[in-house]
């Protein structure tokens, strides 16, 4: 369970910031939010990030994007059963589609755009603990993902501490390639390349040995990440 967990964690890590590479804006805005609510005379805290509300808004709206477990994980009906006039037998296992779900266009305005302002305004009171059936990033009921907390703390803290000390960027600023490599986990087909450029000397940040610990999540998988900090 703990290694699942890590896994997905990773990779709902490498696209949100891969999405947040792609669209200059958004990345801004979230600097921007963690600098006023931080400021620049201390590293980011945890107990910050209920504070972080449009950066929270940025990870509600890069999972649905890419689910990191786009069938969720497989249930089973324990009796005979009719859902929809579909009659269910016993023994029957289910796969639950996030992929399609939360790209619905008769759900969602625009779903393939990344609107992190949507769970601002029109979505603003969907939550990622599985009340809305279309949006379950982590699953829902008694067999929703038991790691909700500890993935939801490690993303929204390493993207504000990213977002806080380092101007990110990719290499003669190209895309980063969005194809899917669709199986259990939805994984990149081709690695992350990014440069990370300190954006004060003065500013506190972790040290360095603390930053790769950071990235270690990020490289756990088929190497999705490779990086480059420059002083």
């Amino acid at each position: 369970m703990i290694l699942a967990g890590v896994e997905t964690t990773s990779v709902t890590l490498i696209w949100t910031l891969s999405l947040l590479l792609n669209n200059k804006d958004v990345m801004n805005k979230t600097r921007a939010e963690v600098d006023t609510v931080v400021g620049k005379e201390r590293q980011v805290n945890e107990s910050d990030l209920t504070n972080l509300v449009y950066l929270q808004a940025v990870l509600k709206e890069s999972m649905p994007l890419y689910p990191a477990g786009p069938l969720s994980v497989p249930r089973e009906s324990i009796t005979d059963c009719t859902v929809n006039g579909n009659h269910i037998p016993a023994g029957t296992q289910l796969f639950v589609n996030l992929h399609k779900i939360q790209r619905d266009p008769k759900v969602w305005d625009n779903p393939l755009d990344f609107q992190p302002e949507r769970f601002l305004m029109t979505y603003k009171d969907y939550d990622v603990r599985g009340q809305n059936y279309d949006y379950l990033p982590f699953g829902g009921g008694r067999r929703m993902c038991p790691g909700i907390s500890f993935a939801l703390r490690a993303i929204q803290f390493i993207v504000a501490n990213l977002a806080h000390g380092f101007e990110i960027s990719t290499p003669s600023d190209e895309p980063v390639d969005m194809t899917q490599a669709f199986k259990l986990s939805n994984l990149k087909v081709k690695p992350v390349e990014a440069i990370l450029i300190r954006l004060s000397s003065s500013q506190p940040l972790l040290n360095i040995e603390e930053l790769e610990l950071y990235f270690l999540i990020l490289l756990f998988h088929q190497h999705q990440y490779l990086y480059k900090i420059s002083p």
